[in-house]
């Protein structure tokens, strides 16, 4: 029996029933922004931290990614797409607080901008981190990786634009942050065999989809799998329901 955390229409089952599958394999959690009911309440993502703390689980490195297979010993990786100022301001401390550590993925053109790839009509984008939030986010022990230049679908552009996206985002937080870029995040999910190999020529050491499930015998650091918790359904319990019928 699961006892669910209710916030407004919010519900958040327990992830002890599930820990078994957790342990499996290496989970790779995918947020994007945190606040929006739409998306996931600060409080919700912090009983997610709360949780896996519980359990016993810590984080790990995407580098460390060969060490995935078969069981995981209890880690895992904590990943956002966009870098949403809303995680610097609300996941941050969260992380702190459980002694985890997270990567955001930064679209590089748009640091300190807006979100504009993710509106529409007269929307207006929410804000991105800037470099002085970037470079707090790695002094407190976090990572980042690339999401492109602009974050187009790169399986329907040209290859010399989509070639131009994975390799020159790379330089320019390498030249801004003054660290190597290992790891690479496909916009959109969305990728092709000849996407994966520019990843890999351009000197990236892993890159993460949005295909679903646990990285478990993983054979390609450039097709890793991970799990959309920050989305709806937001319940560990739902999403292990609908993407992994296979573990239970």
């Amino acid at each position: 029996m699961y006892r669910p955390f209710q916030q407004k229409s919010v519900s958040y089952m327990r992830l002890a029933p599930y820990r078994r599958i957790f342990r499996e394999g290496v989970p790779i959690l995918t947020y994007h922004r945190i606040g929006k009911p739409s998306e996931i309440l600060p409080q919700v993502f912090e009983r997610q931290m709360k949780e896996f703390y519980e359990e016993g689980f810590q984080t790990t490195k995407l580098e460390q990614w060969a060490e995935f297979k078969g069981p995981s010993n209890r880690r895992f990786v904590v990943t956002f797409d966009d870098g949403s100022l809303s995680v610097f301001q609300y996941a941050q401390g969260v992380l702190g607080r459980f002694g985890f550590s997270g990567i955001q993925f930064l679209v590089a053109n748009f640091i300190g901008k807006k979100n504009e790839w993710a509106t529409k009509g007269p929307e207006v984008g929410e804000p991105l981190m800037d470099k002085s939030e970037v470079r707090a986010w790695l002094a407190a022990g976090h990572a980042i990786g690339s999401h492109t230049l602009t974050h187009p679908n790169l399986a329907r552009i040209d290859k010399k634009r989509a070639r131009e996206e994975i390799f020159s985002s790379k330089k320019k937080l390498e030249d801004l942050f003054a660290i190597p870029i290992r790891h690479f995040c496909y916009p959109y999910g969305s990728w092709r065999q000849w996407v994966r190999d520019f990843v890999e020529e351009a000197g990236y050491e892993t890159a993460v989809t949005t295909d679903p499930g646990i990285c478990r015998n993983v054979t390609d650091a450039f097709a890793l799998s991970r799990l959309d918790v920050g989305r709806r359904p937001r319940t560990l319990a739902n999403f292990v329901s609908n993407f992994l019928p296979w573990t239970l």
